[in-house]
């Protein structure tokens, strides 16, 4: 694949152009992360100060007792809203349900070993181990198989 780079002289003309054939989801992916690079949502640390957290460091997201906890790699913030409410906010192709209690950020995911009951376990970055349930352990499974793409060969 080649790379076009253009020097221009105006902020307001930056931008990027994705040239292809097929919408493949390599495309969709780079698309996506041009579109919200940088993003953020806002977090409350252990002082409860606000503090803005970008999204795509956060490792997965897990409601608690009515509160929803979005965890990094060295750090967690709670915030404010509800697990569905977040989901949508934050709408990524790498985000996905763990649970009915949890988001997982596949771009986060280490490894991940099959449990019983067509479950999995997902390793985190930080070491963490992450059950996903059945019902959407095909999602997470999925996003690490090989897209079958016969026209880019």
């Amino acid at each position: 694949m080649r790379v076009i780079e253009q020097k221009i002289d105006r902020y307001e003309d930056e931008g990027v152009t994705l040239s292809y054939v097929s919408l493949t989801k390599d495309f969709v992916e780079i698309k996506e992360y041009v579109q919200h690079k940088g993003d953020t949502i806002a977090g409350y640390n252990q002082q409860k100060e606000c503090v803005p957290i970008r999204i795509e460091d956060i490792l997965y997201y897990e409601a608690v007792d009515g509160k929803v906890f979005a965890y990094k790699t060295d750090d967690f913030y709670e915030i404010k809203g509800r697990l569905y409410q977040i989901e949508e906010k934050v709408k990524r192709s790498y985000l996905c349900r763990a649970s009915k209690t949890m988001l997982v950020n596949t771009d986060h995911i280490i490894s991940v070993r099959t449990a019983l009951n067509g479950r999995l376990y997902a390793k985190m970055e930080n070491k963490e181990e992450i059950l996903i349930i059945r019902k959407y352990a095909k999602d997470v499974a999925q996003y690490f198989m090989e897209e079958e793409d016969d026209e880019r060969i």
